[in-house]
């Protein structure tokens, strides 16, 4: 993969520290695309979950895959099972991936879904398979024990109505792009108001998803803790003049023949 994508591994390597640097990894350093030991090839459990978030929020349909826990190959002649074994035994997991060597041991980065919060765990250079999993078992208890994901907007949830200029009778819902959403300690709240801020002069034509301004969220000292599109929800063409004339011929008849 790494040839094909890059003519060779060493280029391909290139690309993962350079892809490493634009995701803010400090610690982490790769001289290989196999991950097998080798000097200089390190990262830390921090980075391995800044990966494994890249992953999942850019690329959900992973978890299809890192979920499963058993499935067969080459017409049902060969089975594979998951070295996720808390894929038997722990509520909610949904992946992500297991490794180990000589020199770093057992470790897991795993991922896990109760009461539409997802939390990820790592553990490295733990003695054995078993004690991976029950070191990443209390991390994952801990998150869900005392966290909750608190919800402020819904993607798709309706922000206001506008009308659209150069279009006739372009009246269009806007909406939130994406949730919005916060993880706090049980028991704690934040008071959080919203600003919406439009585009000027928004003119079709217009594709549905378009974005036409932004929702800022703030806490009570006013600082801006979140930030989302405001989107359209249908295409909005542009109005010509036949549109008008027919419109006004329309609006004339309705006037005096009503």
């Amino acid at each position: 993969m790494a040839e094909l994508i890059a003519g060779s591994e060493e280029n391909f390597v290139q690309m993962m520290n350079e892809k490493a640097k634009t995701l803010g990894l400090e610690h982490t350093h790769f001289m290989n695309a196999h991950g097998i030991d080798e000097d200089n090839h390190y990262s830390s459990a921090k980075d391995i979950a800044i990966m494994s978030r890249e992953l999942v929020t850019k690329h959900p349909n992973i978890l299809k895959y890192t979920s499963i826990w058993m499935d067969s190959i080459r017409g049902g002649t060969f089975e594979l099972s998951n070295t996720n074994k808390l894929l038997k035994t722990y509520s909610g997991i949904t992946g992500l991936k297991t490794g180990s060597t000589s020199k770093a041991l057992f470790n897991l980065t795993a991922t896990a879904t109760r009461d539409n919060m997802s939390l990820i765990a790592v553990v490295l250079t733990a003695p054995s398979g078993d004690i991976r999993g029950n070191e990443i078992t209390q991390l994952l208890n801990y998150g869900f024990s005392n966290y909750q994901v608190k919800t402020y907007a819904k993607k798709g949830d309706t922000i206001s109505t506008l009308n659209i200029n150069k279009a006739i009778n372009s009246k269009v819902k806007i909406v939130f792009e994406n949730d919005v959403t916060q993880i706090l300690e049980k028991g704690t709240s934040i008071e959080v108001s919203q600003e919406v801020i439009l585009n000027e002069n928004i003119c079709a034509p217009l594709k549905a998803n378009d974005a036409v301004g932004k929702v800022i969220f703030k806490d009570k000292d006013g600082t801006e803790i979140f930030q989302v599109n405001a989107i359209v929800t249908a295409d909005i063409p542009r109005s010509n003049l036949i549109d008008y004339l027919r419109h006004t011929f329309n609006s004339y008849l309705m006037v005096n023949f009503k």
